[in-house]
């Protein structure tokens, strides 16, 4: 089994902190979205022997697209690659663009999971952010979209200087009272380039703060267990039956294929990703080339991938699995590594699997960062 991605470049706003491609400009949607179907075709031979299960639109703002657009994707997708009768496809949306009408055009779609970008319930923080909708617009389109769509995801923003934890309890809870059985939660994170590092940089914004970031997030994961998720990755909580598929895939080491600018692919070897650019990326497939490059991973980069990923998943990572595809010295090397950690109390050995325990999850990435093999 596989998965689809796709990335659309388009957002109504630059929201402060985000780093992801993207453009405020809509003038090159229409010549972008004939670019992405050329390369859908171009790229079906890579797919032949791969069935799909899950298809992804994200952005960028997908839900910017109008229902049609988002529907003849999918036909294409379906026109070209081997897909399941009922696949997981899920739209990545923003409250202001989920309007009743909208919603219920979505509905009659073979869109069937939302992943809808709240961040925040509170106004102060969604203008600190720079988002398109205001938190009346939250509310309303969630009222709404749980009375059409069963599987639906939000994601929520913590560490935001300002926010108490008791205003983030606050925004736990309306998540919980709406009924939703997927969250995705990230701490607010400064890249170089936004306009929040800048901000920050002259004083016009409280840099962030790590340690509230630990406290918001072991509120997150304290008040969702409580409530049935499962959190089974570093940032995502589910109901038992509500993980993300498409995601899970990627955490898995599973192959997918990556459509637009920005995107990354991978089968298992070979990584490649497309240019981030969306004028080259609509050139080049005018010319029926594909904007790409792409690299071969080493047995040192796949082992430090499986790494990174186990460990920030319920799954962990299996010792029998390292032994079997990276063999016995690769073994013996993470074993002695893990020690000090094991030590501490940020990991757990159980059955030969190796995983982070709770006063390990926040700090996941660095714990598998000094287990890479370099």
């Amino acid at each position: 089994m596989a998965g689809i991605y796709l990335h659309i470049p388009f957002c109504k706003k630059a929201c402060h902190y985000c780093d992801f491609h993207f453009s405020t400009s809509l003038k090159n949607k229409e010549p972008l979205l004939k670019a992405l179907a050329q390369e859908i075709i171009l790229r079906a031979d890579e797919f032949k022997d791969k069935i799909v299960e899950t298809i992804y639109f994200g952005g960028g703002t997908p839900s910017i697209l109008a229902v049609d657009e988002i529907k003849n994707i999918i036909k294409m997708l379906r026109e070209n690659y081997e897909v399941i009768q009922v696949p997981e496809i899920t739209l990545e949306a923003n409250p202001d663009d989920l309007t009743d009408d909208k919603i219920k055009e979505l509905a009659q779609t073979e869109i069937n999971r939302l992943s809808i970008g709240v961040q925040s319930f509170g106004e102060k923080e969604l203008q600190m952010m720079n988002r398109a909708h205001n938190a009346q617009e939250v509310k309303q389109c969630l009222q709404t979209a749980t009375q059409y769509f069963d599987n639906i995801t939000i994601d929520l923003m913590y560490g935001i200087p300002g926010l108490s934890n008791q205003e983030w309890k606050q925004n736990i809870q309306q998540a919980l009272d709406f009924g939703i059985s997927h969250i995705s939660s990230y701490a607010l994170t400064v890249e170089e380039g936004t306009a929040l590092a800048d901000f920050i940089k002259k004083g016009k914004y409280p840099a962030v703060d790590e340690s509230l970031a630990a406290q918001h997030f072991d509120i997150l994961v304290e008040l969702l267990t409580q409530s049935g998720f499962d959190h089974y990755e570093i940032s995502n909580f589910g109901k038992p039956n509500a993980y993300s598929k498409h995601n899970t895939s990627y955490w898995l080491g599973k192959s997918y294929l990556g459509f637009g600018p920005s995107a990354h692919s991978f089968n298992g070897d070979i990584r490649s990703w497309n240019v981030a650019n969306n004028t080259k990326y609509i050139k080049s497939l005018s010319e029926n080339q594909l904007p790409s490059t792409q690299e071969i991973l080493t047995i040192k980069d796949r082992y430090n991938e499986y790494i990174m990923t186990g460990l920030r998943t319920i799954w962990g990572v299996s010792l029998n699995k390292i032994s079997k595809d990276f063999g016995l010295e690769t073994s013996a090397f993470l074993e002695k590594q893990v020690e000090p950690f094991l030590a501490n109390g940020t990991l757990v050995l159980k059955q030969n699997q190796l995983k982070t325990t709770q006063k390990g999850k926040f700090l996941a990435d660095g714990i598998a960062s000094e287990l890479f093999w370099v």
